[in-house]
């Protein structure tokens, strides 16, 4: 296993989107379809809701190892050969699983070694999913060959329109502490730094006696009696996403051998707190980026994060149409306390994420099950049947959707970029830092938050992505920066750009490194201000800011060296020191604001940031509004979604997509709805 995993060729050279089978376009609906769960007897009825939901593309056998693999070496095929001609006959194309997600029975039996194991040593067991450990070559073995007889039996099927490899690869198992696993860490440890002296200079091993002489020493960071070494920790992190992104490689290697012709995706899981897969590097893997989003269990406003992952995912896609792979149509199953959405929020859900670039909407599932830890899980065929609210919501969802295929292939643009990264996500919460309480992705929420009720739209994109094409850029808590990202930030402020930094940022290079001389290390000289010392606050203490704000989380002893003060800590240790400041360059400018601020003081620095910029809304509309335009060859579509109970407005004239209507200038968005705009030219 190495980490420099082979980057396929350029994704222009492989197809990018849907193989429609009659090769006519549409925006993609429908869901997980599991018809081994049920006589067939209901597969025609089945079929009948289907086409009566306006459904379209189904995702079929992604848990369908043990049926087409009853025993091994044994292959049986006649239950999906019956399922995907009836969908053939129905004209609904099929998303084909390599079934690979959880092995059957007979392998883990045969094979007890590809199991998972733990940081304590404990092993896995099998009755769950994903039952294997992502090094274990035995396992590699077992799903490639199921993956080339499904591809060889299936590839010519006229129903296929798009190849799924696994299933949400890494939501279980991302991280093994095998001793296959450490055999392969070594391995990529090895390609990583070439040799041991380099490894103890990068994972700095004076530090606790920690020196090794040799790889075959070292091992995952397992339990040990205080804190493993941090970049020990990082290198894992990074191994294991390398390790689960080698499997999709391999797979999807077979697929395109059999039908290069045939798309091939697996469903990403930018969601929460879902971190352990690097998916910007995950990227160039897939023919078409699709993603699963569930809501965060008991938040105020779901939809916010829900617009901030749908905007992540078009970054990964580096601004291609992407697709929903899963969401619910109501609860879920595997919460604290699993609450059904409110009428219209399927759509809402929905639309909003077309908003943001999705060309096709796909369920778990399509009929809720009977039996299994996912019983409980929504469906757009719930328990209760077709009579009931959210079947008829995922119809009307349906006429939707076929109502939006003028959009297809339009995207959208941000003049604001956030940048994302993994790297950092994972390095600023190891343990021994200066605060346990600190959340990376909760500071990149909360600073797109005052963007995204603004109607400001932003492209959250990997800290890598050319920075060109905007006019600012905010860098939420980028605590680990290469030098080359660091520049390229300079650089694009130099150039004209605003820059808006927060605090943790550019502490560490990529080895986890302290950069040393003052913190924000590498972003000290471009911001014009130093650091001395971090001063985190406990959960219940505050400082108070010189515009009477109250800010939380995070205070730093900051000296301002080649910069404005635009707002003084009042109160605690750094009473009358900066603790937000903007550097004014020759031709752009660069914030830095070293704590936590409330709501209100973000919101008003935003304000000044976009008449900074001339960054402008989407369109002037109430407050209250989620706002995004897509524009492409056949124009400019506006997406307006109303979250209130009350109606709100929008500027704006066109046709009225889902309505059928000419609507304009002000358009009405009722209370809970959604409009969506064809925009006069």
């Amino acid at each position: 296993m190495s980490s420099q995993t082979p980057t396929p060729g350029p994704t222009e050279s492989r197809p990018t989107w849907i193989r429609w089978p009659d090769g006519r376009p549409r925006v993609g609906f429908g869901g997980d379809y599991t018809p081994e769960q049920w006589p067939r007897e209901v597969w025609k009825e089945d079929v009948h809701l289907m086409r009566e939901a306006g459904v379209n593309l189904v995702n079929v056998a992604i848990f369908g190892w043990s049926l087409i693999e009853p025993a091994d070496g044994v292959f049986d095929f006649s239950t999906f050969d019956e399922v995907l001609d009836l969908l053939h006959g129905a004209d609904i194309a099929v998303d084909l699983a390599t079934a690979t997600a959880s092995p059957p029975a007979w392998l883990v039996t045969a094979h007890p070694e590809i199991r998972p194991v733990g940081p304590a040593g404990e092993v896995l067991g099998f009755g769950g999913r994903q039952s294997w450990c992502p090094s274990s070559p035995l396992y590699r073995e077992y799903s490639v060959r199921l993956t080339e007889k499904i591809a060889e039996h299936y590839a010519d099927h006229p129903v296929l329109a798009l190849w799924h490899v696994s299933n949400e690869l890494g939501c279980h198992n991302a991280r093994c502490f095998c001793d296959i696993s450490a055999a392969h860490f070594r391995t990529w440890l090895q390609d990583r730094y070439g040799d041991v002296n380099t490894l103890n200079d990068a994972w700095g091993t004076q530090f606790w006696s920690q020196l090794y002489t040799s790889f075959e020493q070292v091992q995952p960071p397992r339990l040990a009696p205080t804190y493993p070494n941090p970049t020990q920790q990082l290198d894992f992190a990074r191994f294991s996403s390398d390790a689960l992104r080698d499997q999709l490689v391999a797979e999807a290697d077979v697929l395109r051998r059999v039908s290069p012709e045939v798309p091939v995706t697996t469903n990403f899981m930018v969601m929460g707190e879902t971190r352990n897969m690097d998916y910007a590097a995950w990227a160039a893997d897939v023919d078409l980026v699709s993603n699963d989003h569930y809501l965060l269990e008991g938040a105020a406003e779901p939809q916010l994060e829900l617009a901030f992952s749908a905007d992540l995912t078009r970054g990964v896609a580096s601004g291609r149409p992407w697709m929903v792979m899963e969401q619910s149509t109501s609860a879920v199953n595997w919460g604290h306390v699993n609450r059904p959405k409110k009428a219209g929020e399927l759509r809402r859900n929905s639309l909003s994420q077309v908003a943001r670039g999705a060309d096709a909407i796909s369920y778990f599932q399509w009929r809720q099950s009977r039996a299994g830890a996912e019983k409980y899980h929504s469906a757009m065929v719930p328990h209760a049947g077709a009579e009931s609210r959210v079947f008829r919501e995922v119809s009307a969802l349906g006429a939707d959707l076929a109502a939006l295929e003028p959009v297809l292939g339009s995207t959208v643009t941000s003049d604001v970029a956030l940048l994302f990264d993994w790297d950092s996500w994972w390095s600023s919460e190891l343990d021994s830092h200066p605060s346990q309480d600190f959340r990376y992705r909760q500071v990149a929420l909360e600073w797109y938050e005052s963007f995204w009720r603004r109607g400001i739209c932003v492209d959250v994109v990997p800290a890598t992505t050319d920075l060109a094409a905007y006019r600012l850029v905010v860098v939420p808590a980028l605590h680990l920066v290469t030098d080359a990202v660091a520049d390229a930030v300079a650089a694009f402020a130099e150039a004209g750009g605003t820059v808006l930094v927060t605090y943790f940022s550019g502490i560490v290079d990529e080895f986890d490194h302290v950069r040393l001389g003052g913190y924000p290390g590498a972003f000290r000289d471009l911001l014009g201000v130093r650091v001395e010392e971090f001063s985190p606050l406990r959960e219940g203490e505050s400082v108070t800011l010189s515009d009477g704000s109250t800010a939380a989380r995070w205070s730093e002893d900051l000296a301002v060296v080649d910069a404005e003060p635009v707002l003084d800590y009042a109160s605690g240790s750094y009473a009358g020191q900066p603790a937000l400041t903007r550097r004014a360059l020759e031709h752009g400018a660069a914030w830095y604001v070293s704590t936590a601020l409330p709501d209100a003081t973000r919101d008003a620095v935003v304000d000044r940031l976009v008449a900074d910029t001339d960054v402008a809304p989407v369109a002037v509309a109430n407050r209250g509004l989620e706002l995004v335009r897509r524009t492409g060859p056949r124009g400019r579509f506006l997406f307006a979604v109303n979250h209130t109970g009350g109606p709100l407005t929008v500027r704006t004239s066109g046709r009225s997509l889902l309505a059928g209507t000419d609507v304009g200038p002000v358009v009405e968005v009722a209370a809970g709805d959604v409009v969506v705009v064809h925009e006069a030219d």
